[in-house]
């Protein structure tokens, strides 16, 4: 399986916070949290695309409520694959880390 880049990381890892709520403003808001950054929509909306395209990711459409006017949202979820995919980042990026202290010292 390819490796699955920081961004992709950071909604995974909000759909895995969000649990059930997972839907795609409060995974923006959750990846702008996560990485103290702003992140605009469409690029979060891609992402999750591109999740669901790898298999990492899922999503159903829930019914529409008078609140929202009658429109649908959409609800992500990770898949055995997603887990598998986070689990490996986590696993290499702890393994590329390993025997280096923190903060990271400049050597002279």
């Amino acid at each position: 399986m390819d490796t699955i880049g920081q961004f992709e990381q950071a909604v995974l890892v909000a759909l895995v916070r969000l649990g059930k709520d997972a839907y795609g403003r409060a995974i923006l808001n959750e990846v702008q949290k996560r990485l103290d950054r702003v992140v605009s929509a469409g690029a979060v909306y891609a992402t999750l695309e591109r999740l669901e395209a790898k298999g990492l990711a899922s999503s159903t459409l829930a019914p529409g409520t008078a609140i929202r006017g009658g429109r649908a949202r959409r609800y992500f979820v990770l898949t055995a694959a997603g887990v598998r995919a986070l689990s490996d980042a986590k696993s290499a990026t702890d393994r590329m880390w390993r025997g280096l202290g923190w903060p990271l010292k400049v050597r002279t």
